[in-house]
């Protein structure tokens, strides 16, 4: 009788375990859902301002693209890069204090032409 009583406080034990992690993930939850809707109606008189999101994606869209990072723009390796640039005299830059920098919409523009 003894042994039982053992083993149903050992199981009771395991119970309690998993109740706490499941008080610990519904308040992760719960925690996670009221900064989603705060974050919602931060903003709710003014429907057309900018999230988070949006400025992270404007970082990415920046007009001028150096010369070392055209091959990020275009997905191709550096060497292909410099190789366009020697075939093809016309592609669309600009010479700032001696660096050369690409116009990111219309050097995306004419690569698209060269494959037409």
């Amino acid at each position: 009788m003894v042994i039982n009583v053992k083993i149903v406080t050992v199981h009771l034990e395991g119970v309690r375990m998993n109740m706490e992690l499941d008080f610990f993930w519904l308040a992760v939850g719960l925690t996670a859902a009221a900064y989603f809707i705060g974050d919602g109606l931060k903003n709710f008189k003014n429907p057309k301002s900018k999230s988070m999101m949006d400025y992270m994606s404007d970082y990415d869209q920046k007009e001028l693209i150096h010369e070392k990072y055209v091959h990020h723009t275009l997905g191709i390796d550096k060497k292909d890069v410099q190789s366009l640039v020697i075939e093809h005299k016309d592609i669309p830059h600009i010479v700032i204090n001696n660096n050369v920098y690409y116009p990111k919409k219309r050097l995306l523009e004419w690569v698209e032409k060269l494959d037409k």
